[in-house]
C-alpha cells in the first residue's frame, strides 16, 4: 500500500509496522549495557537507600518535600531547583550539540527499561527477531498463545515492579511499605495510583515502544533545531559505502564497501535505515555500528562504514578545531553548576518567615520601653531534631516569646508570636530596621529582616 503525507492512497489509515529488532552485539553494546544496568541499578535503589534516615532521592509533590542525596528541600528552597533544571537543560543541550541524540540511546530511562529489559525478556520467552515474526504470523495455538500470555505476565510483573519503584520516589519507601501492608481500603487512593501506574508502564513497553522516542518525546524533534554540521552523530559514510552491493569478480562495476546485507536496518529498535542519511528517529543506539563494524571485519574491510561522523565529515570537510557554540554551553554549564553548588552549600538548616502581627501595634511600657509584637513560622530543613532560640541581633532590643517552644522537630514547623522589646530613648525614626537570629548551639542559622515602630524617643 502507497502512503502519502501519512495516509493510505486508497483514503483509509496505514497500519503500524510492528519493529522486529535483531538481538545486538558487540563492543559499543557491551558499554552500553554496563551504563545501562548501572544506571538501572541505581534508579532502582535510589529510593530505598536512606542517608541519615532520609532517602537518597524522593521528589514528594504532595507534601511538597524533595530529597536529594539525603539534604531535604522545601518550596522556600524553590530558587535552587531553577537552577537544577536549568542546568539539566543546558547539559542536555550541549550533549545534543556536540554528540547528537546520544543521551537518548544510552541514559534514556525509557531506552534503559526498553532495550535492557522488556527487550530481553522477548528474546528469552520469543526468541530473535525471525522467531518473533514467526510467532506473531502464526496460527493462534496452545503453543503460540502460551509464550503470549507468558510474556506480557512477565511484563506486568515487571511493570508493577516500575511502579512501585516510581510510586517509592513520590511518597517515600515508608508510605509505600505501608499501602503494601494495610488493608486496601486503607490506602485507596495510593493503591489506585498503584494500578494506574502499572497499567501505563505495561502499555507503554508492550505496545507504545519505539513511538515514545519518534512521535512523543519533544526530544526528538528538538535535535533537529540544536544540530549543526559540526555535530557528531551516528551515520553512515555513503562516500565509502556506494555504490552497495557484492563484490564479483569481473565484474565491470566498481562498487562500494556496503554488502547490502541490512543488519543494520534489523538492529535498529526504530526501524530506520541508517544509510538514508541523518534522521530525527535516530537514537545514537549504535546498535547498527556494532552490527556494521562485524560485518566489515568478516569481509576484512575497515570498519567504521557506519560510525561516529559530523554532517561536514561525511561531505568532505576538515573537521573543525572548535566549536563555538559547544564552548559557549559548556561555559553556561561551567557558570550554573558553580551558582548550584554555592546555593547548596550556603544553604541554611533553618529557614523563617517573620511578619508583624496583623491589627497590632507598638506598645509604650512604664520602664520606658517599646513592644512590637511579631508572629515566625521556622522550618527546619535537616532530619534532626534541633533545640532552638531567638535573640535580637541589635544590643538594645530584647525578645520575649509569647508560647514558647524550644525545638525544631527534624523535618518539622513551628508557628511563634514574640514580643521585640527595645529602649524609646534609643529609636531615632518611626520606623527601625532591625534584625532577629535563629540561634542553634551558639551559632546563627538564619536571620530574618523586619521593621519596628515606635515614636522616636526624646
Amino acid at each position: 500500500m502507497d502512503i502519502i503525507a501519512g495516509k493510505a492512497v486508497d483514503g483509509t489509515k496505514p497500519r503500524r509496522e510492528w519493529i522486529y529488532a535483531k538481538k545486538p552485539g558487540g563492543r559499543l553494546f557491551n558499554y552500553r549495557q554496563l551504563l545501562g544496568y548501572t544506571l538501572l541499578l541505581v534508579l532502582i535503589g535510589a529510593p530505598f537507600v536512606k542517608i541519615a534516615g532520609e532517602p537518597f532521592l524522593m521528589f514528594n509533590i504532595v507534601e511538597r518535600k524533595f530529597v536529594l542525596f539525603g539534604n531535604v528541600f522545601w518550596p522556600q528552597d524553590l530558587h535552587i531547583f531553577v537552577f537544577g533544571m536549568l542546568i539539566a537543560m543546558v547539559c542536555i543541550v550541549l550533549f545534543t550539540v556536540v554528540y547528537g541524540r546520544v543521551w537518548c540511546g544510552w541514559a534514556c530511562p525509557q531506552t534503559i527499561f526498553m532495550e535492557l529489559v522488556f527487550r530481553r525478556i522477548e528474546y528469552w520467552i520469543e526468541g530473535d527477531w525471525q522467531q518473533q515474526k514467526k510467532l506473531d504470523h502464526a496460527p493462534k495455538t496452545w503453543a503460540r498463545q502460551s509464550k503470549k500470555i507468558a510474556k506480557h505476565a512477565v511484563f506486568l510483573v515487571v511493570s508493577f515492579l516500575i511502579a512501585n519503584t516510581f510510586l517509592a520516589y513520590i511518597i517515600g519507601v515508608d508510605e509505600l511499605w505501608k499501602i503494601m501492608r494495610d488493608p486496601v481500603s486503607q490506602h485507596l487512593a495510593g493503591f489506585v495510583s498503584l494500578m494506574v501506574f502499572t497499567l501505563v508502564f505495561y502499555g507503554v513497553f508492550a505496545y507504545v515502544r519505539e513511538i515514545v522516542c519518534t512521535t512523543i518525546c519533544p526530544y526528538g524533534r528538538l535535535q533537529g533545531v540544536l544540530l549543526d554540521d559540526q555535530s557528531i552523530t551516528v551515520a553512515y559514510d555513503h562516500r565509502r559505502g556506494e555504490p552497495r552491493g557484492h563484490r564479483k569478480k569481473h565484474a565491470q562495476q566498481a562498487v562500494g564497501d556496503c554488502v547490502d546485507c541490512r543488519l543494520c536496518v534489523h538492529v535498529c529498535p526504530t526501524g530506520i535505515d541508517i544509510r538514508n542519511g541523518l534522521q530525527m528517529e535516530c537514537v545514537s543506539c549504535t546498535a547498527c555500528i556494532d552490527a556494521c563494524d562485524a560485518v566489515m571485519e568478516k569481509l576484512d574491510r575497515p570498519t567504521k562504514l557506519i560510525g561516529f561522523y559530523s554532517t561536514a565529515e561525511i561531505g568532505g570537510e576538515r573537521k573543525k578545531k572548535g566549536n563555538t557554540r559547544a564552548v559557549a554551553y559548556t561555559v553556561v554549564l561551567a557558570v550554573l553548576m558553580a551558582v548550584f553548588g554555592w546555593l547548596v552549600f550556603s544553604r541554611s538548616q533553618v529557614d523563617g518567615t517573620l511578619l508583624r502581627a496583623k491589627g497590632s501595634t507598638y506598645q509604650i511600657r512604664p520602664d520606658g520601653t517599646v513592644s512590637n509584637l511579631y508572629s515566625v513560622a521556622l522550618i527546619n530543613k535537616t532530619h534532626q531534631d534541633m533545640p532552638f532560640r531567638l535573640v535580637a541581633a541589635e544590643e538594645n532590643f530584647t525578645v520575649h516569646v509569647v508560647n514558647k517552644i524550644d525545638e525544631l522537630k527534624g523535618g518539622g514547623t513551628a508557628q511563634l508570636s514574640f514580643f521585640l522589646i527595645g529602649p524609646q530613648r534609643a529609636i531615632q525614626s518611626y520606623k527601625t530596621n532591625v534584625k532577629v537570629n535563629v540561634v542553634v548551639a551558639g551559632k546563627v542559622v538564619e536571620t530574618m529582616k523586619t521593621t519596628f515602630v515606635a515614636p522616636p524617643g526624646g
